[in-house]
């Protein structure tokens, strides 16, 4: 089955296409007025809205996307735990943010009887950082041990593996260390996975340390098929391709920058100039420098990736 599924996402790109990621699932949510100030983010709608999570998903899918990922990405077994959740129903909690996306890919296969290609869903892994919900992501240096990390990290990671999800995705990725051990932490799944960096400048990862350290981490790895950024602004996404390929060019590279807006965490509002003005050209220059799946997180909503899905040539 996972071979069937890496097989499905070189088809498209063989094809002449990226594959199409959807965009951002909480700065979607806050947009249609939904309160996720929690720190589940949300994660807090697996628990008390699940059908805004599904509609939300259909809704990506309508625009064109060819894989969505689940509401997991802020959920943590320390932050359900303090909401009151068991171990057991925390598990669940992980279980039902992928069979959530899953449904909703069903519902749109259901009402496009003609369309000859499945969705994929991708379990959202987000870092340490984003269970301290204080910004964390984009700083790096948690100041933690490797075993509080491997504890952080690994039963979400197994519950996710076990999940309907078709990959793995590790996002928003700051921290060198953190890389380190999700890297041994993954060689013991089997769901394909990518990893995507969170990075200061193109060469960069927040914490500091250079890109090139945490590519070489994945050199070679069982599991991690992509490499690539999120959360970045627009304009760092081409020096950054280029610098991962440098380093490794045997995977695919995975790009699904933000807006270009700034995001203060105290105040948890946005701030500065969208970088999206040209969307689709910045989008056909990544798939020409080399990425093969897109699409878009922070403030990226449906109509951008819509917008992506109606590129008809995406060589430039």
């Amino acid at each position: 089955m996972h071979m069937v599924v890496l097989e499905t996402i070189r088809a498209v790109v063989e094809s002449g296409r990226p594959l199409l990621l959807d965009g951002g699932l909480g700065s979607e949510l806050e947009a249609r007025g939904y309160d996720i100030s929690t720190p589940l983010w949300s994660a807090e709608l697996i628990l008390q809205q699940p059908e805004v999570l599904r509609a939300l998903h259909r809704a990506y899918l309508d625009a064109g996307a060819q894989c969505i990922s689940t509401a997991s990405y802020q959920a943590s077994i320390e932050g359900l735990a303090a909401s009151g959740l068991s171990a057991r129903q925390s598990e669940q909690v992980f279980r039902q943010s992928a069979a959530l996306a899953r449904a909703a890919c069903d519902d749109f296969l259901c009402d496009h009887p003609g369309n000859d290609f499945r969705p994929l869903v991708a379990a959202s892994v987000g870092p340490f950082g984003a269970y301290l919900a204080d910004g964390s992501e984009y700083r790096g240096n948690y100041g933690v041990s490797d075993s509080r990390l491997r504890e952080f990290h690994a039963r979400r990671l197994q519950w996710l593996d076990d999940s309907v999800a078709d990959l793995i995705a590790c996002e928003t990725m700051p921290d060198l260390q953190e890389l380190r051990v999700l890297s041994r932490l993954l060689e013991a799944v089997n769901t394909p996975a990518w990893v995507s960096f969170c990075c200061r400048d193109a060469g960069r990862l927040h914490d500091g340390k250079p890109l090139q350290e945490a590519v070489e981490l994945f050199a070679g790895h069982p599991r991690v098929f992509a490499l690539g950024i999120n959360c970045c602004a627009p304009d760092l996404v081409a020096a950054m391709i280029a610098n991962i390929a440098a380093v490794d060019d045997t995977k695919m590279i995975v790009v699904y920058p933000n807006s270009g807006q700034q995001y203060d965490a105290a105040s948890k509002n946005w701030s500065g100039a969208s970088q999206l003005r040209d969307w689709s050209r910045q989008a056909r220059h990544w798939f020409d420098a080399g990425a093969d799946i897109i699409g878009g997180c922070c403030r990226v909503g449906p109509p951008y990736i819509s917008e992506l899905a109606s590129i008809e040539e995406w060589h430039c």
